[in-house]
């Protein structure tokens, strides 16, 4: 009985001293710190203007100036594409200049009537840039100019020489008198009457 009783003490004993292992009272528990302040919100900044390409295009061209004969195309816009509106050419706003990423600058122009402006916004008047200068001027070497293509000699032209003038003959109108003076008309009756008589005679004559 006292070995039991021995046994069981021991025991409890190291019970006790598993639990006050894993109990400690000095420490308290320890807790996750909960935020104090506010969290700040994520804020966008206001949109400035912006166009947007006509949806009944399908797509647009952006050039490097007001201009579609003084300037060259630089991009294209898709229909109901939208791009940054920074401005309006001075004397000429009908043409909008654009925010173009990509290009030197990062600037193009469209023109006002393939675009719809953002309602109420009104842009400022930007000067109109200098028109581009030709990377190179096409010129022709003037020894490879003699050598495949020929030098025409000039040439008088014939002078003109007038023709000899015509000799028209003159006809004598002889229609109102014969060359021995009579009337043509009194000799044809003349000779009609003696035509008439000698008819006469010889009928008389067959009687």
């Amino acid at each position: 009985m006292v070995r039991k009783a021995r046994a069981i003490i021991w025991f409890l004993v190291l019970i006790g001293i598993m639990f006050l292992g894993l109990f400690d009272p000095g420490q308290p528990p320890v807790l996750a710190q909960q935020p104090t302040g506010k969290i700040p919100t994520v804020t966008g900044t206001p949109e400035g203007p912006v166009v947007k390409v006509d949806q009944s295009f399908a797509v647009i061209h952006v050039f490097a100036g007001p201009s579609i004969y003084e300037y060259p195309s630089i991009g294209v816009l898709l229909g109901n594409e939208t791009a940054p509106a920074i401005g309006r050419a001075r004397d000429r706003e009908d043409w909008i200049q654009i925010r173009y990423p990509g290009v030197p600058g990062s600037i193009g122009w469209v023109w006002s009537l393939y675009v719809s402006l953002s309602p109420g916004a009104r842009l400022p008047l930007v000067d109109i840039p200098g028109t581009p200068t030709p990377f190179a001027t096409p010129t022709i070497n003037p020894t490879l100019e003699a050598a495949f293509i020929g030098q025409q000699t000039p040439t008088r032209l014939p002078t003109f020489t007038p023709p000899a003038p015509l000799d028209v003959p003159l006809f004598n109108d002889a229609s109102g008198s014969s060359t021995t003076g009579i009337p043509t008309g009194l000799l044809i009756v003349s000779l009609g009457l003696f035509g008439l008589l000698g008819a006469v005679i010889s009928y008389l004559r067959g009687r």
